[in-house]
This record gives structure tokens, C-alpha cells and sequence, in this order.
């Protein structure tokens, strides 16, 4: 029996120690007496360092994060977070505004004092009398940061991390009542309850440590919900939209972050229909579909619900995409939504793209609207400029993915206060290229695209824009692509440009198999004659202006980083030179400059000391003890190193001529 105790008592320690590595951390308990006098261990034995810990200061906010644990900050998202405090910022000036309160924005001051000077008059007229005092209800009242705003936003981010975007909302944005920092890890809201304290907004910023869906489940009721929710997280936010769309206050603003490109670009296009109910096509315009695939998975979601979305701003920049929606409450205007959705017929041999509504809704008689199916669709079973077959993707939001009288209110405070913000530039860039942007034509072509389907010369930017402008159409760029032309134009109107373009730079038609799409597409003549002389109106504002509209890769390994995991653990394996880290999923093999541990020795080796086929261990030959052998954690199994090398050389004393060949002895 006391074998059996003992033996249990090893598993349960065995387990413990197990889990303990697992997490990474580990767990509180009562310290030993010797380690509060001398700081060591209960043995005397001194203790481990601490972890190294990083300093990252961002806008008005100070984070301290593990050095080791690089994903709690990704200094490319900082873009990401300046344009949600631009926003959110706007969005509470509307807010409180239609309830009598101004907001105070850090760096505004100064702009509102030169208004105040240029009209001295009408600022003596504004002046109460002497002995004259305003009543509290008409004295003007205002918001700061850092300051509980009671009537003010209630903002919800749900996978906060290091905390840092709810503590920059404390800390720069101001009229929010709170803001709730929320994340399933328990390290996370540890580290979260530091910067908070950091910052001094625990006033303000309150962690939370639960499931986000859970969370948000929790205030479906109207008094309970979220004015803002934030929701950035590692890939696919698909899981979280169903019950965003419900904890949002009437009127309240989502907004949505979505890293799994490769889904919503067109990779695996049934991926993204489980996720996100339509199907990506591999297209020149993937970013901009990825945006109306996000937009139509939301008002999906929200349609369940009697709710429906008003896109304010959309953004395709770096590895995601961002969108900014409000939600509203409207049976009748649910109804609407289905003439808001599209499917996307694509030709797989020019590209050629048309749109096919699902919906439609027309004026009856008396005012009202009438909606019914709609009626297609738009191509033949064949292209009719190439002759190749369609491909069918889609639902997407085929309404305007922008509210431009929005975005020129955020471009407006910011191209105001530069200050502000560190990515101001880009921000002015990439809004100023949006409200460029036509709202009514869904989707774009590029020069590239366009060219190479007919193995012609590129014509220049100014060059096609301007042709379009000469036939009457409308042209603009997007700020989701640098050589995107985004137009109402038909494509067969786009082709007959194409047709003029290559008359004056002629292809060998010779080189053209007759069945190619451009040998069909060269074979026809155009019916429009393009004119290609540049226009004024062609040169878009914002690259005349030179705005930075399109930013290089700011840095090495650029993109995305890894998803959280739990804290590793260090091992040391055969051929290493110094201890790698081994990440819980991949427990079968170490990572030595991106390989795995060699299982099987060099060439060279003779057969028979080499691995059995049947085992991983290698049977002892030759007189060889188990000496030679290496034990790591992560192979608990003896692994056997390399045996030394001998080769027998010929003596060099013969003539090489009478030497004798390898093999003969």
C-alpha cells in the first residue's frame, strides 16, 4: 500500500510540474520561510532572474510586456490604432454633441484660439453683462480625457491583450464614460491590471478576464450595451460577429479587424463561405472584395436581429482589413438589405467583372418602396470578349462600403491637429484617397491586369484615366491598390480602349494562339476611339498634393506575428549550439534555424551504422556502449550522436600511379 501511495503522490507532482510548463507561469502558492529572508529558494538555492521585460510608448499610453512574448505589441498595427482614435473620436463629437456637450481634443486648443481672435466683435456680442449670470442648464458642458464623461460612450474592446488600445482610448480620446479591457488569458489581464496602473486610468479602464462572446452575450439588453466595441482579433473574427451585433448599443459603432487574408483574398474559397457566407474569388480587386465580404457577413448578422449596418470608413492596408459600421434597429429598412448584396461573376480568361443584385427595391406608387427578386443574370455562358467561362462568387455588399460626409469630418480633425497622431500622414493619405473614391462602382481593374491579357505595352495612369474621362465616363483611384482604376464603365467599353492602345503599340499577332483571350479579345474591332491626351482632371488631388497614400513595408519580416501562445520552454538538441525555444503545439520537433532535429545521420556514414528503418533509435555496432548518447526534454528516448569518422588513406609513400584504388585495400 505505501508503494501505491507513493506512486499516486509522484503522478499527482508529475502532473502539477506538467501543467506548470505547460502555462508557462508559475502558479501562486505560500512562499518558504527561507525564501522571504534571503530571497532563495526553501534549499537556500538562489532564485531565477525575472523575465526581461520591454517599454513601448505609443501616443499618450506606456505598456511594460514580457521581452520574450512578442505578440502583445505589433508595431505595424500602430496605424490601425491611430485611425480608431480618430474615429472613435469623431464619433463621440456626434454623440454627445446632439446632447449639448463639446469634447476637448489635446492639441485643439490653440487651433480654437486663432478662431476666437479673427472675430473679436462677435465674441464681445457673446459676452454676458456685468451682474449678469448664466443658468447651470445654459452653461456649455465639455469632455476631457481622462475625465468620466456620465452621459458619455461605453466602450467594449474584447481582446485587449497588453491593454494598449483601451488605455490610448482612455488617454486620447475623450467623452467615454468607461472602457472595459477584456481577454480569456489570465496572464493577459495580469499584465493589463500593470499598464492600467501604469497609466494612472483605473478610474476609467476596467480589466475583464472572460469569453468576448460570453461577455458581449451578457448585455444584449438595451441598457446594458456597448456604445463602441473593438474587436481586433488574431485571424477571422467570424466567431465574434453574432453576438457584436447584439451588444451594440442602437446606433453604436463595430469595429472589426480581420488578418486571414489568405481566406478573404480567394485561397480557399470554402473556407471563407464557412466563416463568412461567400465565396472569394482570386481577383486583381481580392482586398476590396475581402471589404464587401466582411460588410455583407455583418449585415448578415445583423439582419437575424430586426438590425442593419451603415458603413462609415472600410480600410485595406498592410495584412487586414478594417471597417467602422454602425448599427441600427429598422424592420423596413431590413428589408432593404438583400438589394444591398451582389454576386460576382468573374471571367477566368480577361477578368472581366459583373455584378448580379439579389434583390430589388423600386418606388411604388405613394412613396413607398416595393422590393422584389431581381432578375439575371447579366453574362452568357461564355465571356462575350474572350469566349472563356465564368467564375460565381459572392454574396458581397455591392452599397457603398464609405460615409463620406463621415470621413471628411475624421480627415478634417486630423489634417487640423498633425500633432496628434504619429501615422497622421498616412492617415490623411489613405482618407484623402477615399473620399476620392466613387462610391457607386463596386470593385476595380488594374493597369497590369488590363495589359497583360493582351500582351501589350502598359499604358500610364494619366493615360487610361484620361481616355476614360474623353468617352464620358467616370475614373478613380482605391485606396486598397496603388494601379487600381475604378470606373463605371462597362467592360466592353474598357476593352475598346485597350483595342485603341494597341494599335499604336501593335502585338505580334503571330505569337497569339488563336483560342487565347487575346487573340478573341485583338480579333474584334473597337467601336470607340479612345483619346489618350492627358487631361487636367485625370491627376487625382491626393497625388498631386504627393500624399502618402501607399506605404512601403516599414520593416524587416514585415507582416502579421504569431499567434499568442503559452510561455516556452527551453531545450537543447543534437547539433545545437545554443538552447532553442520548443512551442507547445509543435512538441514533436525543435526549431534549429527552421529544421527539425536530424533524426538520421550524414551521408558518408557506413550501412551499417546507420538508423533501422523500424526504430528511431539506432542499434549500438561495432562494440559500441550507450555511452554515446544525448537525453533532451523534449526526447525523453536516449537519441545517438554521431560517431567519428575514419577513413583509411593510403600510404603516401607510393607513387600515385601504383596507389591502389578505393575499395582494394
Amino acid at each position: 500500500m505505501s508503494v501505491l501511495r507513493l506512486s499516486g503522490a509522484l503522478r499527482s507532482v508529475r502532473g502539477l510540474c506538467r501543467a506548470q510548463c505547460m502555462d508557462g507561469v508559475s502558479r501562486p502558492g505560500p512562499p518558504a520561510p527561507a525564501a522571504l529572508e534571503n530571497g532563495s529558494g526553501p534549499r537556500g538555492e538562489p532564485r531565477p532572474p525575472a523575465a526581461p521585460e520591454t517599454t513601448v510608448t505609443e501616443g499618450a499610453a506606456t505598456i511594460v510586456f514580457p521581452s520574450a512574448n512578442e505578440v502583445f505589441y505589433n508595431p505595424v498595427q500602430e496605424f490601425n490604432r491611430d485611425l480608431t482614435c480618430a474615429v472613435i473620436t469623431e464619433f463621440a463629437r456626434i454623440q454627445l454633441g446632439a446632447k449639448g456637450i463639446q469634447i476637448k481634443v489635446p492639441g485643439e486648443q490653440d487651433l480654437q484660439k486663432v478662431v476666437v481672435d479673427l472675430s473679436e466683435q462677435e465674441e464681445e456680442k457673446l459676452k454676458p453683462k456685468e451682474g449678469e449670470n448664466l443658468a447651470p442648464q445654459d452653461q456649455p458642458r465639455t469632455a476631457a480625457v481622462e475625465e468620466i464623461c456620465e452621459e458619455g460612450l461605453r466602450v467594449l474592446e474584447g481582446l485587449a491583450a497588453s491593454g494598449l488600445r483601451s488605455i490610448r482610448f482612455a488617454r486620447e480620446v475623450p467623452g467615454l464614460r468607461s472602457v472595459v479591457a477584456n481577454d480569456a488569458s489570465a496572464q493577459a489581464v495580469h499584465l493589463m491590471r500593470q499598464n492600467i496602473e501604469l497609466n494612472h486610468v483605473d478610474h476609467l479602464v476596467q480589466a475583464s478576464q472572460a469569453d468576448a462572446r460570453m461577455l458581449m452575450y451578457q448585455h444584449q439588453r438595451v441598457s446594458e450595451r456597448f456604445d463602441v466595441i473593438d474587436l481586433d482579433p488574431y485571424g477571422s473574427p467570424a466567431s465574434f460577429l453574432d453576438a457584436a451585433v447584439q451588444a451594440v448599443s442602437e446606433g453604436g459603432l463595430l469595429c472589426i479587424t480581420c488578418t486571414d487574408m489568405a481566406v478573404l483574398a480567394g485561397n480557399n474559397g470554402e473556407t471563407c463561405y464557412s466563416k463568412y457566407g461567400a465565396m472569394a474569388l482570386k481577383s486583381r480587386a481580392c482586398h476590396e472584395m475581402a471589404l464587401r465580404i466582411v460588410l455583407h457577413s455583418l449585415d448578415l448578422h445583423a439582419n437575424c436581429y430586426q438590425r442593419f449596418i451603415e458603413p462609415l470608413l472600410s480600410i485595406s492596408a498592410d495584412f487586414y482589413v478594417r471597417v467602422f459600421v454602425r448599427v441600427f434597429t429598422g424592420q423596413a429598412k431590413v428589408k432593404a438589405s438583400a438589394s444591398k448584396q451582389a454576386l460576382v461573376f468573374q471571367c477566368v480568361g480577361c477578368g472581366a467583372l459583373h455584378l448580379q443584385r439579389l434583390g430589388k427595391a423600386s418606388e411604388a406608387p405613394g412613396g413607398r418602396i416595393k422590393f422584389s427578386a431581381a432578375c439575371g443574370p447579366p453574362v452568357t455562358p461564355e465571356c462575350e470578349h474572350c469566349g472563356q467561362r465564368h467564375q460565381l462568387g459572392g454574396p458581397v455588399w455591392a452599397a457603398p462600403i464609405h460615409n463620406l460626409d463621415f470621413v471628411g469630418r475624421v480627415l478634417e480633425a486630423v489634417s487640423a491637429n498633425p500633432s496628434r497622431f504619429h501615422t497622421s500622414q498616412r492617415i490623411r493619405g489613405v482618407l484623402s484617397v477615399v473620399t476620392e473614391e466613387l462610391p457607386d462602382a463596386p470593385l476595380y481593374y488594374t493597369l497590369d491586369q488590363l495589359s497583360s491579357t493582351i500582351h501589350c505595352n502598359t499604358p500610364s495612369l494619366l493615360q487610361l484615366r484620361s481616355a476614360l474621362l474623353h468617352a464620358g465616363f467616370r475614373v478613380s483611384l482605391s485606396h486598397a491598390c496603388k494601379n487600381a482604376v475604378k470606373t463605371d464603365a462597362p467592360a466592353s467599353a474598357l476593352w475598346d480602349i485597350m483595342r485603341c492602345w494597341e494599335k499604336e503599340y501593335p502585338v505580334k499577332r503571330e505569337r497569339l494562339s488563336e483560342t487565347s483571350p487575346a487573340f478573341r479579345i485583338l480579333s474584334v474591332e473597337p467601336r470607340l476611339q479612345a483619346n489618350f491626351t492627358i487631361r487636367e482632371d485625370a491627376n487625382p488631388s491626393s497625388r498631386q498634393r504627393g500624399l502618402k497614400r501607399f506605404q512601403a513595408n516599414p520593416e524587416a519580416n514585415w507582416g502579421p506575428r504569431p499567434r499568442a501562445r503559452p510561455g516556452p520552454t527551453r531545450c537543447v538538441c543534437p547539433g545545437a549550439r545554443q538552447p532553442v525555444k520548443r512551442w507547445r503545439r509543435n512538441a514533436g520537433s525543435c526549431r534549429i534555424r527552421g529544421k527539425s532535429p536530424r533524426r538520421t545521420p550524414r551521408r558518408g556514414l557506413p550501412a551499417s551504422s546507420r538508423f533501422l528503418a523500424s526504430d528511431s533509435r539506432r542499434v549500438p555496432v561495432h562494440g559500441e556502449t550507450s555511452a554515446a548518447t544525448h537525453t533532451s526534454p523534449l526526447h525523453p528516448e536516449p537519441l545517438p550522436m554521431r560517431p567519428p569518422r575514419t577513413v583509411q588513406r593510403p600510404p603516401t609513400s607510393l607513387p600515385v600511379n601504383q596507389r591502389p584504388l578505393p575499395g582494394q585495400g
